[in-house]
């Protein structure tokens, strides 16, 4: 970790010590490797770290927005796929958010390794409010 990153680990609130034995921002990077599920462990066996366990909450939030998402996406496509141009725009559309879903998987796994408490909009307040007890 550079000095940069250790620093951002230093901050007040931002514990150094987990009950996994790892480096909180290897835990809290972790927690988003495989979606919920790795969110849901993190979530469940960190006791101590609220770093680690904001990033696990936002982690199975996150997922559960993407597959809330999917599901909506895949309804609205059973009933425009058939109709000649809009099924191609739609397909065309959905490829873009794909991309984008795993642009942001990408960047909050980066940004909980440089131990950054980033957050998303809603979700990251969701997860904030419920794990630092913040407003």
């Amino acid at each position: 970790m550079t000095n940069s990153e250790q620093s951002n680990l230093e901050q007040p609130g931002i514990e150094t010590k987990t009950s996994t034995g790892l480096q909180p921002n290897l835990a809290g990077a972790l927690a988003y490797v495989l979606g919920w599920v790795t969110g849901l462990i993190f979530f469940l066996i960190e006791k101590e770290n609220k770093y680690v366990r904001f990033h696990a909450l936002q982690s199975i939030l996150f997922n559960v927005a993407v597959f809330i998402l999917v599901i909506a996406v895949s309804a609205f496509n059973m009933v425009v796929l058939f109709i000649p141009l809009l099924g191609v725009l739609i397909g065309l559309c959905n490829f873009v958010v794909g991309v984008a879903v795993f642009i942001a998987w990408l960047v909050l796994m980066y940004k909980a390794f440089t131990g950054e408490k980033f957050k998303l909009p809603v979700i990251g307040e969701i997860a904030e409010k419920n794990i630092y007890g913040k407003q």
